[in-house]
């Protein structure tokens, strides 16, 4: 009999004990990879904002709108270089749980405040001339398998025009080089919104300012702010990563929450885990006696108590990632508020490295104390016992 069969036949012998420590095994790690993909969807925008970036908001709050005319106060501000209107446009394809990372926004200018995103010369041609011009992020053409030129009935949960909801939008280019939550982003031409939208014209959610010097920031939004603090629409102004990590805040602090959750959850698992595998020892005593009366030497029945273990943890573990990439991939269906929120939600491959990382962890933890019961077995004693 191989190991492997000593194994199986050892782990079924208390089939439901097994299920539903197997069933924990799973539950912990499926947690595990949904919580990744939360830390990993709050931090990505922080990772990858623009130190010489800037964000001007209503001083209200974020769903507060403001004057497109502003665009020409803030311009006017030494050390602004360009001033970008940026409009939420709540966009999503066929049903509204498919929801898309969509903005209205100024292309030429655009372009110019995130010179990372880059089109080739030819798209970026077509996009900057075409009225209805839409450009995205290579998550968008992978996910839905759009191609250049193709119409697409864009449809908005916000805006509405003289159609309904609809808006007939020309995909013009795709772009190649992006970071963080671009890489699920839409872009339309602002004016085409603007133009088309029943109601809330020359108004816009938020204003990017590229500016000359990052040493610079804290001055020009002081600046801007001060310029519109007796206007009808006061701002506020901050940094792009002050900015992003400010609206995950809002959430708590998503690192240490990961952490707590995750530790708590896999402290439980190891205790369940652990005591599963020296309940199973001890109802063995006998045999492992036996077995070692026979010949068989400590370190092979020590390496059979670490393979129940591992086979226990590494098998759930694994079952456990699947369910949680196949979860969070089905949010988009369920939730269209958080991927429109969170584009950039996902599992990162890492999480893949740090989840075999823990079963193995886990695996030698909880198989610790069978272990050493076993090295400690004495044959009298345990044909005796049994």
């Amino acid at each position: 009999m191989s190991r492997w069969s000593l194994v199986w036949a050892n782990l079924t012998r208390r089939r439901a004990r097994c299920a539903l420590t197997l069933l924990s095994v799973v539950f912990a790690f499926t947690l595990f990879g949904v919580l990744i993909a939360l830390r990993q969807a709050f931090a990505a925008g922080v990772r990858f904002a623009g130190a010489d970036r800037l964000i001007t908001m209503s001083a209200v709050s974020l769903v507060n709108p403001l004057p497109l005319a502003e665009v020409h106060t803030i311009a006017g501000v030494r050390g602004v270089r360009e001033v970008n209107p940026e409009d939420w446009v709540g966009g999503y394809f066929q049903d509204p749980r498919h929801a898309i990372f969509a903005l209205a926004v100024r292309a030429k200018s655009f372009l110019s405040v995130y010179p990372n995103d880059r089109l080739s010369p030819a798209e970026r041609r077509a996009w900057l001339a075409d009225r209805r011009g839409i450009v995205i992020g290579p998550a968008l053409e992978r996910e839905y398998g759009w191609r250049l030129g193709e119409h697409i009935p864009l449809r908005s949960s916000i805006w509405p025009n003289r159609r309904g909801n609809t808006w007939d939008v020309v995909l013009d280019g795709i772009f190649r080089h992006v970071q963080g939550s671009h890489a699920s982003l839409l872009l339309m031409h602002y004016r085409y919104l603007d133009h088309e939208r029943l109601f809330g014209n020359g108004m816009t959610t938020f204003f990017v300012l590229k500016i000359a010097a990052a040493h610079a920031a804290g001055r020009i939004a002081r600046q801007v702010d001060a310029l519109t603090a007796s206007s009808p629409f006061p701002t506020r102004t901050a940094t792009e990563k002050s900015f992003l990590g400010n609206f995950a805040s809002q959430f708590g602090d998503i690192g240490a929450i990961v952490t707590a959750v995750v530790g708590a959850v896999f402290f439980t698992m190891l205790l369940i885990t652990g005591n599963t595998m020296a309940q199973s020892v001890r109802e063995r005593t006998s045999e492992l006696g036996l077995m070692k009366a026979l010949g068989f030497s400590i370190p092979h029945l020590c390496a059979l108590a670490l393979l129940e273990s591992l086979a226990m943890t590494v098998s759930g573990g694994l079952l456990g990632l699947a369910l949680s990439f196949a979860l969070v991939s089905s949010f988009g269906y369920f939730s269209s508020a958080l991927i429109e929120l969170l584009p950039g939600l996902e599992i990162p491959s890492s999480a893949m490295l740090e989840g075999l990382a823990l079963m193995l962890l886990l695996a030698v933890l909880a198989a610790l104390l069978p272990i050493l019961r076993v090295a400690r077995l004495e044959v009298a004693a345990a044909l005796r016992d049994g």
